[in-house]
């Protein structure tokens, strides 16, 4: 069992490095993807555990990117060695992105009556402060009753409260990936287009075009026609093929490490050994 889509609380996870190689190790994980916003610090702190635990830890990246003016999330991942300092460079260069974001974001939950600052949002996040930070905070002030409440409410897209964060364009994020040795793959590819399988194919061929490799094709929000449908797609415009959990840790309370939402979960072993074969040298 693997599991290649995870985060730490080093972006909007809520365990620590060294809680989620733990927990990996515990279920059985052979292999075990950290693929948190726009940082690797989490995926750093976590290699020395990986190696003492016998563990395969694959270094990842999810990425907020822009295509046809929708908000699509892209996966990255090096499953040959790390990415170098220059990518590195680029992604403390998105981080900036998220905190002009959380600035205009506290600006406009305090128009509308809250007051909040970014420091508190801040005591919650660690290298990246996100919205489920925010929505803690929101908790925390009686705002919200739960995490879905305060996303309903202030930090959804079609929430009062939204700010829009100035994604990158998806070329750019599939060509920086490429070019730093790693592994472009469509996130849950339900969130872009729902079950309108019609505009998804249409999306994924344009992609592919661009140099998109592979598809997410196991996740926690996949139904079994969905599973059955991207594979499909993945074979159609010769795509690779990932899968995750896309775990949280409390923050999504109702996914588990490797088995995903209520054991709806099961990606092949096989998927971390193809990884390495899609990387462009």
């Amino acid at each position: 069992m693997i599991d290649l889509h995870s985060h730490t609380d080093r972006s909007d996870g809520t365990f620590t490095a060294a809680e989620l190689v733990a927990e990996a190790v515990r279920i059985g994980l052979t292999a075990l993807a950290i693929t948190d916003h726009d940082t690797m610090s989490g995926y750093d702190l976590a290699v020395p555990y990986a190696k003492q635990a016998g563990l395969r830890l694959i270094c990842g990246i999810e990425l907020s990117t822009k295509f046809q003016g929708v908000s699509v999330h892209l996966l990255g991942y090096f499953p040959v060695e790390p990415p170098p300092t220059e990518f590195r460079e680029w992604l403390s260069f998105l981080l900036e992105s998220r905190r002009d974001r959380n600035r205009r974001l506290i600006d406009r939950l305090v128009s509308l009556g809250i007051p909040i600052t970014l420091e508190e949002v801040e005591a919650y996040g660690k290298t990246l402060t996100a919205r489920p930070h925010f929505a803690r905070v929101l908790i925390d002030k009686g705002y919200a009753k739960d995490m879905q409440d305060a996303f309903d409410q202030y930090l959804d897209e079609k929430s009062r409260g939204y700010v829009q964060r100035h994604d990158i364009p998806i070329q750019e994020a599939i060509d920086r990936i490429r070019n730093a040795g790693g592994v472009s793959s469509l996130a849950h590819p339900v969130r872009i287009a729902k079950n309108h399988w019609d505009v998804l194919a249409k999306y994924v061929g344009e992609l592919a075009g661009m140099g998109l490799q592979a598809i997410e094709v196991f996740h926690s929000d996949h139904s079994p026609e969905n599973v059955s449908y991207y594979l499909s797609l993945a074979k159609r415009f010769n795509l690779g093929v990932t899968g995750g959990s896309d775990f949280h840790g409390a923050n999504k309370p109702l996914i588990s490490l490797g088995t995903g939402c209520r054991n709806n979960l099961n990606v092949p072993d096989a998927l971390a050994e193809e990884l390495a074969s899609l990387v462009v040298v």
